[in-house]
């Protein structure tokens, strides 16, 4: 002999559906939350990438500046000097385009979490302040790919 099902009433099976439903809307809220902490994982990564090829690519850039900043005068007008230039163009649009941002410096109030002093002049003042920048900064966000190097001077407000 089979057993017949039991039989359920109205309001257990109202009870069942209630708790199903609570269930389900838990599941897709916790899939929800897998999917938003996988994106942030994602794009993490990615700014990992980024600034791991970027500070490869910093000493180059760096070197193509300083040959730009010390091109003799006579050539400053000269097609070749300006192709450079608008190669170092091409590389801060690049940066630019994947959110990478130089670190603003001079004239800028002394930040460690940005830059790195060289040097500091005490003219007897309390403000610091960036007075030159031997080596441009970068950062994608808050997170700083390398610090710009600079020289500080303490001056009066």
């Amino acid at each position: 002999m089979s057993k017949s099902p039991k039989k359920l009433s109205v309001a257990q099976l109202e009870k069942q559906v209630s708790e199903l439903t609570d269930a389900l809307q838990r599941e897709r809220a916790d899939a929800i939350n897998v999917r938003r902490r996988a994106e942030q994982e994602r794009e993490k990564l990615a700014d990992f990438y980024k600034a791991m090829i970027v500070q490869k690519l910093l000493p180059a850039i760096d070197n193509l500046e300083r040959a730009l900043k010390h091109a003799p005068k006579d050539l400053a007008k000269h097609e070749y000097v300006k192709g450079v230039q608008s190669v170092a163009e091409q590389f801060e649009k690049v940066f630019a385009d994947i959110g990478v941002k130089r670190v603003k410096s001079v004239g800028e109030e002394f930040d460690p979490r940005y830059h790195e002093a060289i040097s500091i002049e005490d003219d007897g003042g309390e403000l610091e302040l960036v007075s030159e920048e031997l080596a441009p900064g970068y950062r994608i966000e808050d997170e700083v790919i390398r610090h710009a190097m600079v020289r500080v001077k303490k001056d009066k407000k």
